[in-house]
C-alpha cells in the first residue's frame, strides 16, 4: 500500500512485474503465513530450507526493472540485429506466418501454456492438432507412420541412426552419411555415434555400395540443391540389408516424388518453413516418419485414435511403452514432449493453406528459382541442373561481399562456391536484384520474359520423372478451413477442448510451474528476433549475442558454475550435453573407462534414458518415502563401483519437489570416488 508518506522510489513500483506475475497479493501472502503460524517469508524459508544448502549472500545481479523498461531494453537489443534478406538455406527459410495462426495460436496462452497431454480428457484439442501434424507428415513423405514431432532436424537424424541399428540385426557398426547432407546434421550424427561405438563414413551417395553398413543417411533435395532420384541408392542399401533414412523438405515434397515411394525406411526433417519464424535457429518442430514395421522403434510421442468410456472417438498418446517415462534406460530415446506448440503451428499452416495452397507456394518458390537459374545459365553462369529452391554457383569473396552490401546473405559453401536458396517470401523484384548482384548492371535479363519461356515449356530443375503424381492431404480437415473465419472457429473449437494455465492451475510438477508473461511473449514475434537466420554473419546478430551473453552471466551467478551453454534444445538435450561434457573431461584425464552413472530411483525417466545414450551403465540408488536419496545406499553403490564410477545424475529439486538436504555430502561421496 502506498500513501503520501511513500518515497518516490516506492511509487516507481519496480516490483510490479513480480507481484503481478507471481500472483498472490501481500494480504494473501500474510493470510497463508498466518495459517502456517509464521510471520514472514524469511521465516518460512528458514523452516523449509536447511542451512546446509541455503545461500548466505544475495545474488550479485542488477535490480529488476518494470515491464515497459524491460521491453525497451529488449527493443534496443533487437535493433542491434540486422535482418538481411536470407538466401542461406540449410534447412532454415523465411516464411509467412498466417496472421490467424500468429494471433490465435502463437500469441494465445490457451495454446502455449498447456501441459503435456498425459491426461487426454483435458487435451483433446492439442491432440487433434498433433494428429493433424502426423497425418500431414505421413501424406507428404509418403510414409505410413509419423510421430508428433522431435526437437530439430539434426537430432532427428541422430535418432534415425540409432533406430537403424536397433531394428537391424546386421553386425556392421558403420553408418553411411551422404556428403550432400546438411553439415550441421553430419556433425550431430558424428557426436551421437561416438559413444554408441559406431563408425561414420561421409562420402558421395554414389559410393554407398563400397561400404558395409547397417544404415545410411541421405538428403533430398541435397544441401547444395540437387534433386536426385534416391531409388537406386536405397536399392543398393537394401541389397546389403542396410536401412535408409532420408532427410527431406516438406515444401519441396509438394512437388517431388516422395521418399516413401522410393523405398525409404525413415524420413525426417524440419517443419520450420511451414509458418514458423527462423528465430536464430529455434525452436522448430522436426518431423519423423517411418515404415509400419518400425512403429515400436520410433522415438517421440505418437498420437493415436481410440474410444472413450461412452464409445465415442477420442485421442490419446499411443504406444507409450516405447518412451522414457516407462522404459527408462531401455527407451527408444530420451525425448518426450518436443516442440509441440511449433508442430501445432506447422499443422495449422497446412490446414489453413490446404493442399492446393501449399502446392501453389511450392510451385511459386520453384518458379522463381527456375527463373534465376535459367537467367544465370543464359549468361554463362554454371548452376546445378536439378533443384527445387537452391542453386550452387561459382562465387568468390568479392561476390559474397557484394551481396552483403546489397542487404543479402548468401551461403559460403566452400571451394569457391556460394549457395542461394529462395523461399515463400521471395519476390520477382528479389530475383531481379540477385541478377544485378551476381551478373552486375546491364545484364539485360527480364524475369517476365524468362517466366514466359518456362510457361512455354522450357525445362526447370525438376524432371517429369521426379514430379509428384499422387494426391496428398486429402482428409477433410485439410480441405475445409481455407477462409480466415472458418480457420478462426476451428482453432477456437480445439482450444475449448483443452485445459491450460488460462483456465486454472496445473499442479503436475516442475515442468508446469511457470507461466510466460505477456510482456515476455511480445518480443518473440518481432521481426528482428524472428527473421534472423542461425548462420547469419556474426556482425548481423549482435543483439542476440548480447542477450545470450547476459542470460549466461545471470545463470552463472544463480547456479554458481563457471560457464553455461544455451545450446541444448530441451531438458533432455541438456542432460545429454552434461553427460557428454563429463565423459570428455574424464577421457582428457585418462579415465575414459569410467562408465557407471548413479541415478536415484525417484528420477524422471529421461535421466536413465540419457545415460544409456552415452553408453553409461545405470545403477539405481534407493530413495526414502519422501523422495530423498538414501545416503547409506548411495555410499554403498559408490564404493562398489568406485573404479568405474563416472557420475551421478540428480534432479535438484527432485521429482518430488524436494531439495536434497544432503546434497553437499552426496556430491562429496561421488567426488571421493574419482
Amino acid at each position: 500500500m502506498t500513501n503520501e508518506t511513500s518515497t518516490l522510489n516506492d511509487l516507481e513500483n519496480h516490483s510490479e512485474f513480480t507481484r503481478r506475475h507471481v500472483g498472490p497479493s501481500t494480504q494473501e501472502q500474510q493470510n497463508m503465513l498466518a495459517a502456517l503460524d509464521l510471520n514472514s517469508l524469511d521465516q518460512l524459508i528458514e523452516k523449509t530450507v536447511p542451512d546446509s544448502i541455503r545461500l548466505d549472500d544475495a545474488l550479485d545481479m542488477d535490480k529488476g526493472v518494470s515491464e515497459s523498461d524491460a521491453l525497451a531494453e529488449l527493443r534496443a537489443l533487437a535493433d542491434q540485429n540486422k535482418v538481411n534478406k536470407s538466401y542461406i538455406g540449410m534447412g532454415y527459410y523465411n516464411t509467412k506466418v498466417p496472421f490467424v495462426i500468429l494471433r490465435n495460436v502463437l500469441e494465445n496462452p490457451g495454446w502455449y501454456t498447456a501441459y503435456t497431454p498425459y491426461q487426454p480428457e483435458i487435451a483433446q484439442g492439442r491432440l487433434e492438432a498433433l494428429l493433424n501434424y502426423q497425418q500431414m507428415v505421413m501424406d507428404i513423405t509418403g510414409m505410413p507412420l509419423a510421430n508428433a514431432s522431435l526437437l530439430d532436424e539434426a537430432t532427428a537424424a541422430a535418432e534415425a541412426m540409432t533406430l537403424c541399428k536397433r531394428a537391424n540385426r546386421k553386425k556392421s557398426n558403420t553408418y553411411f552419411v551422404s556428403s550432400d547432407v546438411h553439415p550441421q546434421t553430419i556433425d550431430v550424427i558424428k557426436t551421437r555415434a561416438e559413444y554408441f561405438g559406431y563408425d561414420v563414413v561421409v562420402d558421395n551417395a554414389d559410393k554407398l555400395g563400397d561400404y558395409d553398413v547397417f544404415g545410411a543417411q541421405l538428403q533430398y533435395p541435397g544441401t547444395n540443391g540437387q534433386v536426385t532420384d534416391l531409388a537406386a541408392h536405397i536399392a543398393v542399401a537394401k541389397d546389403q540389408k542396410a536401412m535408409v533414412a532420408v532427410a527431406s523438405d516438406l515444401l519441396a515434397l509438394m512437388l517431388l516424388k516422395s521418399p516413401g515411394e522410393m523405398g525409404a525406411d525413415v524420413v525426417l526433417g524440419t517443419s520450420q518453413r511451414f509458418g514458423v519464424p527462423m528465430g536464430f535457429g529455434g525452436p522448430h518442430a522436426a518431423f519423423f516418419a517411418a515404415s509400419e514395421k518400425l512403429k515400436r522403434q520410433v522415438p517421440g510421442r505418437i498420437i493415436g485414435v481410440s474410444v472413450d468410456a461412452s464409445g465415442n472417438q477420442a485421442l490419446r498418446m499411443a504406444m507409450q511403452t516405447r518412451e522414457q517415462h516407462i522404459r527408462r534406460e531401455k527407451a527408444t530415446s530420451n525425448i518426450c514432449t518436443a516442440q509441440a506448440l511449433l508442430a501445432n503451428m506447422a499443422s495449422f499452416y497446412a490446414v489453413f493453406h490446404g493442399p492446393d495452397g501449399l502446392k501453389r507456394i511450392a510451385e511459386r518458390t520453384h518458379r522463381l528459382t527456375a527463373i534465376l537459374a535459367n537467367g544465370l545459365a543464359s549468361k554463362g553462369v554454371a548452376v546445378n541442373d536439378t533443384y527445387f529452391d537452391t542453386l550452387t554457383i561459382a562465387g568468390d569473396d568479392a561476390l559474397y561481399q557484394r551481396a552483403l552490401d546489397a542487404g543479402c546473405n548468401f551461403r559460403p559453401v566452400g571451394n569457391g562456391q556460394l549457395g542461394v536458396s529462395l523461399d515463400e517470401t521471395t519476390q520477382a523484384a528479389d530475383v531481379a536484384q540477385l541478377f544485378d548482384i551476381i551478373l552486375g548492371a546491364g545484364h539485360g535479363l527480364d524475369a517476365a520474359a524468362l517466366d514466359a519461356e518456362i510457361v512455354a515449356g522450357k525445362a526447370t530443375g525438376i524432371s517429369a520423372e521426379m514430379r509428384r503424381t499422387d494426391a496428398v492431404l486429402t482428409h477433410p480437415t485439410f480441405n475445409s478451413y481455407q477462409s480466415e473465419t472458418e480457420m478462426l472457429r476451428y482453432l477456437k473449437r480445439l482450444e475449448n477442448k483443452d485445459y491450460s494455465l488460462a483456465h486454472g492451475m496445473i499442479p503436475l510438477g516442475s515442468c508446469t510451474m511457470k507461466l510466460n508473461s505477456t510482456s515476455q511473449m511480445i518480443p518473440v514475434t518481432w521481426n528482428e528476433f524472428g527473421n534472423v537466420h542461425p548462420y547469419a554473419p556474426l556482425a548481423q546478430t549482435q543483439g542476440y549475442q548480447t542477450m545470450i551473453s547476459q542470460l549466461e552471466a545471470m545463470l552463472v551467478e544463480i547456479t554458481g558454475y563457471d560457464n553455461v551453454s544455451m545450446q541444448p534444445n530441451s531438458g533432455a538435450q541438456g542432460e545429454y550435453a552434461g553427460l557428454l561434457a563429463i565423459r570428455k573431461y574424464q577421457e582428457a584425464n585418462g579415465e575414459g573407462h569410467r562408465d557407471i552413472c548413479l541415478i536415484p530411483s525417484s528420477a524422471h525417466g529421461t535421466n536413465p534414458a540419457s545415460a544409456a545414450m552415452m553408453s553409461l551403465k545405470v545403477v539405481i540408488v534407493e530413495c526414502d518415502d519422501k523422495g530423498n536419496v538414501d545416503v547409506v545406499d548411495l555410499k554403498a553403490k559408490a564404493q562398489e563401483h568406485a573404479a568405474n564410477l563416472s557420475c551421478i545424475m540428480i534432479t535438484y529439486p527432485s521429482t518430488h519437489g524436494i531439495y536434497e538436504e544432503e546434497i553437499v555430502e552426496i556430491c562429496e561421496v561421488i567426488h571421493q570416488c574419482g
